[in-house]
């Protein structure tokens, strides 16, 4: 039987039992610990094996997440009619126009160009610093432009497909720590109707980016750190944020690891690091800058260091001292109000000793929260899941969390969705 987690039995939720590369057995009910109703062990072969089966429980989820998503192609839909390109106009866009927004053009060119087109770069006025982005989405996106003649298509497809990869690993993650049968399915509905939402269905990273985070941290728990190394070094081509992903499992690795034979996957957990470098090498062979990523950021979105409260009084100043037009203002109160959450929550996550998950979101909300101003800290919740694991654990305790999060967050996952969709900014 593996280490038991100090951070997971002290929060006092159940955690499997079996050694680590093996399938749950049945519950007294005839259920599987990972939904998939009653089996025989089975012990797929290699360091890197996946847990590919799907269950009862897995195909719910996976009928929550295509619903969700249809309801998002629907409001897509409506908006380009109710939001024509002019009061007046009688035509409307087409119909893949309201997913075309923002940083999809960033990817959009990177894929289509590479980094530094014709010569072009950072040394150039009115360059759109598109070495902040990481390589990986773009990758993808080419790949898949291969087979999907419409690029719009293939972006769509793309975070289609990575969002329910990420869904299914959630809800497994959730059925670790939480002891109810539907435990799982709850946490993806949080997270699927949470405010941000929207940009799990566009042509971003954030689904990408959990396709590869939260497998990751699923064979972290148990305890098969090549798989889990392999994974995040994923994730960290997608964001710089597998960086944090990569600390919080060699965290809890360091927390847990008791025998001479695991502590031989240590060298393991540096494979992230390497994905981050070979990118850092590319940029530096190009621009003579290491770091060029991270200045791209400062360039464009005012991302250099500043101290937490500077951060705070010029977010603070944005949203409510009338110096931002009204769209931009309320993003930057909804910026204020993810960060208050995102407090929140790692101060709860230290309290019961669940470091390795507290380490994640701090790191995050370090690096957000930093720069000149606050920008997209309301999508990287997306990225937190300890926050919907845990609003569903409240949730199933006093059945009222459920409907007061649902009333809330509904609404304004309509009003993300309608100001991204319509090409105002959202975070």
């Amino acid at each position: 039987m593996p280490a038991v987690s100090p951070e997971l039995r002290a929060s006092g939720v159940p955690v499997p039992t079996q050694p680590p590369g093996t399938r749950e057995q049945p519950s007294p009910s005839g259920h599987g610990g990972d939904g998939s109703g009653p089996r025989k062990r089975a012990v797929l072969p290699g360091p890197l094996r996946l847990p590919l089966r799907l269950g009862p429980a897995d195909r719910e989820v996976l009928w929550l997440y295509l619903w969700t998503r249809i309801g998002i192609w629907t409001t897509a839909y409506c908006v380009r009619w109710v939001f024509p390109p002019t009061g007046d106009s009688r035509d409307v866009k087409p119909v893949l126009a309201p997913f075309q927004q923002w940083d999809w053009y960033h990817y959009l060119h990177i894929a289509q160009q590479g980094y530094f087109p014709g010569q072009a770069g950072p040394w150039q006025s009115g360059w759109d610093n598109r070495e902040a982005f990481f390589p990986g989405f773009p990758l993808v996106l080419r790949a898949v432009h291969v087979v999907v003649p419409s690029w719009a298509a293939a972006g769509l497809l793309v975070s289609f497909v990575a969002g329910a990869f990420a869904v299914l690993a959630l809800a497994r993650i959730a059925r670790l720590y939480l002891p109810d049968p539907g435990a799982g399915t709850r946490t993806v509905l949080f997270l699927l109707l949470s405010p941000c939402a929207i940009f799990l269905a566009v042509g971003y990273t954030e689904a990408l980016f959990l396709a590869f985070a939260l497998p990751a941290w699923l064979a972290a728990q148990r305890r098969n750190w090549p798989l889990a190394a392999v994974l995040t070094a994923l994730a960290t081509s997608v964001r710089i944020s597998g960086l944090f992903v990569a600390a919080a499992i060699a965290l809890h690795f360091l927390l847990t690891t008791r025998t001479r034979k695991e502590w031989r996957s240590l060298p393991w957990l540096a494979l992230p690091a390497l994905s981050a470098g070979i990118y850092s090498w590319y940029l530096h062979g190009h621009t003579g800058d290491w770091m060029a990523w991270k200045h791209a950021e400062e360039r464009g979105w005012y991302r250099d260091f500043h101290a937490p409260w500077d951060a705070w009084t010029t977010t603070w100043h944005s949203a409510f001292g009338h110096t931002q037009a009204s769209g931009y203002a309320f993003m930057f109160q909804a910026e204020l109000a993810a960060m208050v959450v995102g407090l929140l929550l790692v101060g709860l996550l230290a309290w019961r000793r669940r470091w390795a998950e507290a380490l994640y979101i701090g790191l995050s909300l370090w690096a957000l929260g930093t720069s000149y101003w606050y920008t997209s800290i309301p999508r990287a919740t997306l990225l937190w899941w300890p926050l919907w694991i845990g609003l569903a654990g409240w949730s199933l305790r006093n059945p009222r969390v459920k409907t007061v999060y649902l009333s809330l967050a509904v609404p304004l996952m309509g009003a993300y969705s309608l100001a991204f969709l319509s090409g105002r900014w959202a975070g």
